[in-house]
């Protein structure tokens, strides 16, 4: 970490598999892992999983977990200070032993409850919350637990099940404190089941930091199948809405991508491969607009990092102008 310069620190918070690791994953290869720690709130469990069964509690709930140690914790990750972490082992389902973290550059705190209290979250530089539809969580869940931690597609749903109330009661309330809510779904008539790498997604936008400027995408209004729009729109309150659809072309990806490497003048561009990636099963696949969506959040953590609010923001040049010939102006 850089003497006389405290971390910045990203909060990701979404209901389990949600798509948390996925995104931490791509954010960790293009800011580099040695500039990055990572901390999961799911470790601050207060009960393994068979003392959870017999309590009859979710690891949902608040009173599962260790809310104060993690309070404690995001303080002095907060100011540069070193914790002793506890770890909960998925694979297991048992606590094992405390890990000793100490805070690079970036720390990127991930989970179930990190928006939970009004202490934890003032110490979050940006917040971002993780809205996929229901049913396709659902269905993300199921291939996640089945593949990886030895349960049957019984077992999960029945778990879901359980779970609902703690989602309804304490996950999904935690969305209205997020500045950025990114919602992954399938393209429109698509079952959940079969959304693949052509999956849509929607960023809300909200004023409570400040945004890159991409106001020329209002322009794409006009144009739907470019891919890549921006409108605004209310979510307790004004907010802007980037969406970039699942099919949207490569060539106009990369121009966005250009746009905000560009702005990123601490990084080297990254191949494609490098980010954007999820695990469909046993397999790796590229999504588009996963990598637009981590590296839009690089570009807010670098802004606060660097101070960056004074350069502007827009697309190349070649993009900009093609624009301005095919696209009518849209006053705002």
């Amino acid at each position: 970490m850089r003497k006389g310069r405290r971390p910045i620190i990203l909060g990701i918070v979404g209901d389990s598999a949600a798509g948390k690791t996925t995104l931490t994953r791509g954010l960790v290869n293009i800011l580099g892992p040695e500039r990055v720690t990572h901390v999961c709130t799911d470790d601050y469990h207060k009960y393994d999983r068979k003392e959870r069964a017999e309590r009859g509690i979710s690891a949902l709930h608040p009173d599962c977990n260790y809310m104060d140690i993690m309070e404690l914790h995001l303080e002095r990750l907060h100011y540069g200070q070193p914790i002793l972490k506890p770890v909960y082992d998925h694979s297991t389902g048992t606590l094992v032993r405390p890990m000793y973290v100490q805070p690079h550059d970036f720390v990127i705190v991930e989970g179930l409850l990190g928006f939970s209290t009004p202490a934890m979250r003032q110490f979050y530089d940006v917040r971002v919350f993780l809205d996929p539809p229901e049913d396709l969580r659902h269905v993300w869940k199921i291939r996640r637990d089945t593949t990886k931690r030895g349960y049957t597609v019984e077992q999960v749903q029945a778990e879901l099940a359980r779970r609902e109330p703690d989602s309804r009661d304490f996950i999904r309330p935690q969305r209205r404190y997020a500045d950025i809510v990114v919602r992954f779904s399938p393209p429109c008539d698509t079952p959940p089941e079969e959304a693949g790498a052509n999956m849509d997604v929607r960023l809300t936008l909200r004023p409570t930091i400040p945004h890159p400027d991409l106001t020329y995408l209002l322009a794409n209004e006009a144009h739907p199948d470019y891919g890549i729009r921006l409108r605004l729109g209310r979510d307790n309150g004004p907010v802007d809405i980037l969406e970039v659809a699942g099919t949207v072309a490569a060539e106009h990806c990369t121009e966005l991508e250009q746009a905000i490497w560009q702005h990123l003048p601490d990084l080297r561009p990254l191949r494609d491969d490098q980010f954007g990636d999820y695990q469909d099963r046993t397999a790796m696949r590229h999504s588009d607009p996963l990598a637009l969506t981590q590296l839009l959040l690089t570009y807010h953590l670098l802004r606060k990092y660097n101070d960056l609010s004074a350069l502007p923001f827009a697309p190349p040049v070649a993009a900009l102008s093609r624009l301005q010939q095919t696209a009518p102006v849209v006053a705002v």
